[in-house]
């Protein structure tokens, strides 16, 4: 309550004069609240016509849903933490929030509606690599920049000029988790590989997975694929046991894959498991239960990282939601915090309220491109094309309680 009130007292003493479309813009009617997490809810920073707007583009419904909800929920945080800070030094940032749901379509809508009617400076999304690839473009050809908080595919910075990320790509952090397996039981031959056909991230992830299994000196012994909105995986399965694998590797997203493992796991496979990066979510317990138990994903992020930063992103973060933050929402926290240290660089050499909108989205994404950040998932900073530079990764283990629903992500490495 302290850290609402201190909130409502900042936006509410902070007095900015209005330029052009940028301090005016209206505020949209899908913002949140960043301590309710309801839709429908306002704070002092989202209901603040001169505040400057970012975008926030995640699913928050569809299937994808399970991914999008831990990306909102770091992104309010972030809003909240920066602007009790100060905003842009003086300031406040208010995120306006844009429903991608679970397909392309969905994303170029968001993406259109933020850039054209919400006039925000720069966007933070989409939730899927296979939406970027959609609706990067739109953000490309309008000079807006965009920071992905989860898009792991090989290919998003090279989009264009305008688009980075915060997510490192699928290729350096997936084959960890192989050797994470590795480690656990040496005795490892045989692999099967399930990954979503439909969905471009699981392409590119499974892609990886593969060649590290061939690396590693490893035998591909089936590849069987599945659509992200399949609920019944048993002809894949039976395939995939009558190989005797193992190890098992999934490329999907929380529901389809928790699906696939709880089938697993159901059908007799008592073999490892290795999740991709869509199983990365604390979402996907309530899926799989008890079968949950032990699988197997890299990380991008650790709860446990001793930095000033991530100790209060933590701290916030288990306040609201009882639970230790996921790999999700601190990336999207740091998408917001990328987005707020480079407006408040540029503001010091140029005030952003002298500039117009054009021009401020240009040297934004200029200034964000240049710095270096101490941000939840570690220090990073960008290439010139855009892709993250970070040093720090992790695997995780699930580990399930006695009650079968309950559990958390155990670090082993």
């Amino acid at each position: 309550m302290k850290y609402l009130i201190k909130t409502l007292n900042f936006a509410i003493a902070t007095i900015v004069s209005c330029a052009l479309v940028i301090a005016c813009s209206p505020t949209s009617t899908n913002t949140s609240s960043p301590a309710t997490g309801n839709p429908t809810a306002s704070n002092p920073s989202t209901t603040n016509q001169k505040a400057i707007p970012i975008g926030i583009a995640f699913a928050q419904t569809s299937n994808v849903a399970l991914l999008g909800q831990e990306g909102v929920a770091g992104a309010k945080i972030a809003e909240a933490y920066f602007n009790q800070q100060g905003g842009i030094n003086g300031t406040p940032i208010r995120l306006v929030f844009q429903d991608t749901a679970g397909d392309e379509q969905g994303a170029i809508n968001a993406f259109n509606t933020l850039i054209s009617q919400d006039k925000v400076v720069g966007i933070v999304g989409p939730t899927l690599s296979q939406q970027a690839f959609g609706a990067d473009p739109i953000a490309e050809r309008a000079g807006v920049p965009v920071i992905a908080a989860s898009n792991t595919a090989k290919g998003i910075p090279q989009i264009g000029k305008f688009i980075a990320r915060v997510s490192a790509p699928v290729a350096v952090v997936a084959p960890n988790a192989i050797e994470a397996a590795l480690k656990i039981n040496p005795q490892i031959k045989k692999v099967a590989v399930f990954y979503a056909q439909n969905d471009a991230f699981n392409k590119s992830e499974t892609g990886t997975f593969q060649e590290t299994v061939k690396q590693k000196g490893l035998e591909l012994a089936t590849v069987q694929t599945f659509q992200t909105t399949d609920t019944d995986f048993q002809s894949q399965v039976t395939n995939a046991i009558n190989v005797k694998p193992d190890l098992v590797i999934i490329s999907g997203l929380s529901a389809d894959g928790g699906n696939l493992v709880k089938q697993l796991r159901e059908l007799g496979y008592k073999g490892l498991i290795i999740g991709g990066n869509g199983l990365n979510t604390s979402n996907l317990l309530p899926v799989c239960k008890a079968l949950c138990d032990g699988i197997i994903i890299a990380q991008a992020y650790s709860p446990e990282l001793k930095k000033s930063i991530n100790t209060d992103f933590r701290k916030l973060y288990n306040e609201q939601n009882k639970k230790e933050p996921p790999q999700f929402s601190a990336q999207a926290f740091t998408g917001v915090q990328v987005f707020v240290e480079a407006l408040r660089t540029l503001d010091k050499t140029t005030k952003v309220s002298s500039l117009d909108l054009p021009q401020v989205r240009t040297k934004l994404n200029d200034t964000l491109l240049t710095g270096k950040y101490e941000t939840p998932i570690g220090e990073i900073s960008f290439t010139p094309e855009g892709e993250i530079i970070q040093k720090q990764f992790y695997v995780a283990q699930i580990k399930m309680e006695a009650d079968g629903n309950s559990g958390k992500f155990t670090f082993i490495q």
